[in-house]
């Protein structure tokens, strides 16, 4: 007899996809011209070349047993450290290996950090507009998942209605930034409202709430944003990392969960990791990518290209009468619908136009449609006639 949770799960399938298996089968019957996919987040640049140098030195050099072997159940101790040393060089911390869990991805540091702090009947509230896949992240460890709706003015966050939700049960907020869909950054003044918020309700609730940051895109910030290193702000907080977009290897798939060395019970949490990849199967990332990515730790790959790609695509849908909060970084947008529906738009302008992109129902946030503008710039170019064109489709 097979589950019939995760049966009924195979029912859910995100709209991101949707999209992107439609664009493909586009490409199939009409060719790769008839296609213009801005539908997911897959890094457009390459990985940085002393990346792929210090693979090669490893796989020249380096003993095949420790390069392919099992690393230990916390991660490879050098790796740990180096990624230590340089949060604390850049962002005035003073984490030590101790606090470091290497992940596979962002998404495994989430996994790992919020069964460190919720349980069953617990509640984890996050802020609209939000990645979709938080919903399996968060329910199928088994805390419940509250949204604060969104703030669509400019996609901070919503405070009236967060302390209205707030409640004894929250035993952790969930917040991403630089955001995805969005594209905005929490400023300074925003992280700092909230952490005062939480130190009030942790002291009326008597039990500690935890501060979950997920931060994919903290490399990808454009000139002149306010882009703060949010643990700083907050002691009870655990900041998870990927290495996916700063350096362009996803398909390696390395990050980290961070706990601030302040936070309650944090001698236990990297610990507690390492019991959780028991019940998930986790068992740590490559060995052999550990080690490349410690030799290039303060490295990125040039990610000039989305900033360039962020401003003529910003400019131009302004000027043709669409609305949307500027992004200050990652390499999304997310504009206001021509029309209510953002679901008939988009899929207007995939069938018509094969422009591809994806409604803002299932990041919470309807009639906003999201952009992965992570292209070529080329790309962009030949598109933006197609977005005017699609104004006059509806």
């Amino acid at each position: 007899m097979i589950s019939e949770f995760y049966k009924d799960m195979t029912g859910k399938t995100s709209v991101i996809r949707d999209f992107f298996d439609y664009s493909m089968k586009r490409v199939t019957e009409l060719g790769p011209d008839s296609v213009y996919n801005f539908s997911i987040g897959n890094p457009s640049v390459p990985a940085p070349e002393n990346f792929t140098k210090a693979m090669e030195e490893l796989l020249r050099d380096g003993d095949p047993v420790k390069l392919h072997g099992y690393s230990p159940t916390l991660g490879l101790m050098s790796f740990r450290e180096t990624v230590a040393d340089s949060l604390n060089r850049r962002f005035g911390m003073n984490y030590t290996a101790a606090h470091i869990f290497p992940t596979t991805g962002a998404a495994g540091a989430l996994a790992h950090a919020i069964r460190c702090v919720a349980d069953e009947n617990d509640e984890i509230i996050t802020f609209a507009p939000y990645f979709p896949e938080y919903i399996p992240y968060v329910t199928g460890c088994g805390p419940a998942l509250k949204v604060v709706p969104a703030d669509t003015s400019s996609f901070q966050i919503n405070f009236e209605k967060f302390e209205e939700m707030m409640n004894e049960k929250v035993a952790a907020v969930l917040l991403n930034s630089p955001n995805n869909p969005s594209g905005i950054v929490y400023t300074t003044e925003t992280i700092k409202k909230l952490a005062g918020i939480l130190s009030e309700k942790e002291k009326e609730y008597g039990h500690e709430i935890f501060l979950i940051s997920d931060e994919p895109y903290r490399e990808i910030v454009f000139e002149g944003t306010d882009s703060p290193y949010i643990t700083k702000y907050y002691d009870n907080s655990i900041s998870c990392y990927s290495y996916s977009k700063s350096l362009s290897i996803p398909g390696e798939r390395l990050g980290y969960v961070a706990v601030n060395p302040k936070a309650k019970d944090a001698e236990y949490i990297v610990p507690m990791c390492g019991q959780i990849s028991r019940f998930t199967g986790h068992n740590c990332p490559p060995s052999i990518i550990m080690q490349a990515v410690a030799k290039v730790i303060d490295e990125t790959s040039d990610l000039s290209v989305y900033e360039t790609n962020a401003n003529l695509l910003y400019e131009a849908l302004t000027d043709m009468g669409y609305s949307c909060v500027k992004p200050g970084g990652t390499f999304y947008m997310f504009p206001k619908s021509p029309i209510e529906d953002a679901n008939e738009f988009c899929w207007t302008a995939a069938k018509e136009l094969g422009l591809i992109i994806v409604p803002g129902d299932s990041f919470e946030c309807p009639g906003h449609f999201r952009i992965s503008y992570c292209v070529q710039t080329e790309t962009i170019e030949k598109a933006i006639p197609l977005f005017r064109k699609a104004l006059e489709l509806v």
